[in-house]
C-alpha cells in the first residue's frame, strides 16, 4: 500500500490526507478480514506460507497506516489549538477527536488481529512439530495397539470358550438329570412287574395246594366206597 501525504501543509490539507489514509486502512482491514476467513475455512489445517505471507504483509501495511494517521492527528491537534477564532477551534477540534476515535479502534482491530495471527502461527508450528515428533514414534505406537489388540482378542477368545465350556456341561448335566428320570421310571415299572410276579406266583402255589388236597381228599373218598361197598356185599352174602 502507497504511504499518504506527510505532515506539512493547512490543517483542512493533513486532515483530508489523514480521512484518504483511514479510508485506505480501512479497506486494507476489510480485505484482511476476508482473507483470515478464508483461510480459517478452508479445507486444509496447516496455512501455506504464501497465504500467511500475504495476511502478514497486509496487516503490517494497515497498521502503517494507522501509525502515519496518529501521526498526522498529532500535528492537527497542534495546529486546531493555534486558531483565533472559538468556534473554528471548536469545529476542528470535533473532527480531530473523532478522526482520532476512529483510528484508535481500527488500531486496536489490527492489534487483535496481528495478536490472533500471531498465535494461529504459533498453534501450526506446534501441530507440525507435534507431528513430526508422532512420525518418528507411529511404528512403536502401533506395535503397542496392535499388542493390545491381540491381548483384547486372545480375552474374546477364551470367553468365547468358556461359554462353549459351560454350555456344554449344562448340557450333559441335563442330559443325566433326564437319564435318571427315565431309570427311576424303569425301576418303578420293574418293581410293580416284579410284585406283580410275586402274587401271580403265590396264588399258583395256593391253587397247586388245594388241588393236591382235592386229590387226596378224591382219593381217600374212592378208597372209602370201595371198602363200603365190600363190607356190604360181605354182609349181604
Amino acid at each position: 500500500m502507497d504511504s499518504g501525504a506527510g505532515g506539512s501543509g493547512t490543517l483542512s490539507e493533513i486532515y483530508q490526507s489523514a480521512r484518504r489514509l483511514l479510508l485506505r486502512a480501512r479497506d486494507g482491514l476489510a480485505k484482511l478480514e476476508y482473507m483470515v476467513s478464508s483461510s480459517s475455512s478452508s479445507s486444509s489445517s496447516f496455512p501455506s506460507s504464501s497465504s500467511s505471507s500475504s495476511v502478514n504483509d497486509l496487516a503490517v501495511a494497515v497498521k502503517r497506516d494507522v501509525t502515519q494517521i496518529q501521526s498526522l492527528c498529532a500535528e492537527m491537534d497542534r495546529l486546531w489549538r493555534s486558531i483565533p477564532a472559538k468556534p473554528q477551534r471548536d469545529l476542528w477540534k470535533r473532527k480531530v477527536e473523532q478522526l482520532a476515535e476512529e483510528v484508535e479502534s481500527l488500531n486496536e482491530s489490527v492489534s487483535k488481529h496481528l495478536v490472533r495471527q500471531q498465535k494461529r502461527m504459533q498453534e501450526a508450528k506446534e501441530r507440525t512439530d507435534l507431528l513430526e515428533s508422532a512420525n518418528g514414534e507411529s511404528s512403536h505406537i502401533l506395535r503397542i495397539f496392535d499388542d493390545e489388540a491381540q491381548a483384547m482378542q486372545s480375552a474374546r477368545n477364551s470367553s468365547i470358550m468358556l461359554e462353549e465350556a459351560y454350555a456344554t456341561g449344562v448340557a450333559v448335566l441335563s442330559k443325566y438329570a433326564d437319564q435318571r428320570d427315565r431309570l427311576k421310571r424303569a425301576q418303578r415299572k420293574a418293581l410293580d412287574v416284579l410284585n406283580t410276579v410275586g402274587l401271580s406266583n403265590s396264588v399258583l402255589k395256593l391253587i397247586e395246594r388245594r388241588h393236591r388236597v382235592d386229590k387226596w381228599i378224591a382219593y381217600t373218598g374212592m378208597v372209602i366206597t370201595v371198602v363200603v361197598v365190600y363190607l356190604f356185599w360181605r354182609w349181604t352174602h
